[in-house]
């Protein structure tokens, strides 16, 4: 079992919940965020000196996304996150329906093909991430049925099993469930987002469909775990009542956030699908006024002569 949290013990709680944003440095963690923050903000800046654009917007995304990551790995919630059955969700609910969203709003992959060169031994690079997303294996892990069924069963399979006590008896097992988090994340959100290129792109509509299909599962889980009258984890009921709090409430508080932190992700992913629903319309409808100044109209004046022909046929049958 992980070591309790020392010094915090009030039986109120609330020394619990002001040491959570203490600074707890995971040295893993760290690298990890320096290192994606570096080679972005060079990438970014390679692209503005050869005078290609990018969006700053696009910068911002990424850096918050690398933020969020941050809060939930190297502050009191990443110490308190072995400990509380509540603080553990949040930090579930942060890597998997939030940083995610941040980060692929800032278009990485797209970011990487426009940065790396295209030819030659220096092209290797980028020649290698195109045939990773073009291979078969990524576009099984991208199919709606593979992402959406492993949203939802990571909810309720880790949950609801005696896996959540053997991830959490060890402090790897519990930093590898945090990689799982995001890693579930990123492919659950990265084709409906469709910021990037992905291996398979729906239509929007379709990838709304993605979306809503999982967000009662989710709901529902969170509604579950708040009514569950039992710990679900005998390791989080043993540290939590080792500081003071009663699990089963604390447990309760873990189910409320399940279900109460997916709604403001949500309706960003959605506006986001929606804008870009609206804004290849407008392009279909302006590619569409182009073909017919350069044919004048040559689809139009076919469609109504089809017209004249049927109505031409019925005239004469009658």
């Amino acid at each position: 079992m992980p070591a309790t949290p020392q010094g915090s013990g009030s039986a109120d709680g609330v020394l619990i919940w002001d040491n959570l944003s203490a600074w707890h440095p995971s040295v893993g963690w760290l690298t990890v965020v320096a290192v994606l923050a570096v080679v972005y903000l060079a990438a970014f800046v390679v692209l503005r000196r050869r005078g290609i654009a990018w969006s700053v917007g696009r910068l911002a995304a990424w850096m918050l996304g690398l933020t969020s990551l941050l809060m939930v790995t190297c502050t009191g919630l990443a110490t308190y996150g072995m400990a509380l059955f509540s603080v553990h969700m949040a930090q579930h609910m942060v890597l998997s329906m939030l940083t995610p969203i941040l980060l692929l709003l800032g278009a990485p992959i797209t970011l990487a093909l426009r940065v790396l060169p295209a030819s030659g031994r220096a092209g290797a690079p980028r020649r290698t991430l195109l045939a990773v997303l073009h291979s078969r294996f990524a576009k099984v892990i991208s199919h709606p049925g593979f992402t959406v069924t492993a949203f939802v069963v990571s909810l309720f399979g880790l949950y609801f099993t005696d896996l959540l006590d053997v991830a959490m008896g060890t402090r790897l097992g519990h930093q590898l469930m945090l990689i799982h988090f995001l890693t579930v994340g990123l492919l659950f959100f990265g084709p409906i987002l469709a910021v990037d290129p992905w291996p398979r792109r729906s239509a929007p509509g379709l990838r709304l469909i993605e979306l809503l299909v999982a967000v009662p599962f989710h709901a529902f889980f969170g509604v579950v775990v708040m009514q569950t009258a039992y710990p679900l984890s005998t390791m989080f009921a043993s540290s939590t009542t080792a500081l003071g709090l009663d699990p089963i409430a604390d447990q309760a508080t873990g189910g409320g956030i399940a279900w109460g932190f997916g709604e403001t992700p949500i309706v960003l992913v959605t506006l986001v699908v929606f804008a870009q629903w609206v804004r290849s319309d407008a392009r279909e409808a302006r590619r569409y006024d182009r073909q017919a100044t350069r044919d004048g109209d040559a689809a139009l004046a076919a469609y109504n002569a089809r017209l004249q022909r049927l109505n031409e046929r019925q005239s004469t049958s009658v």
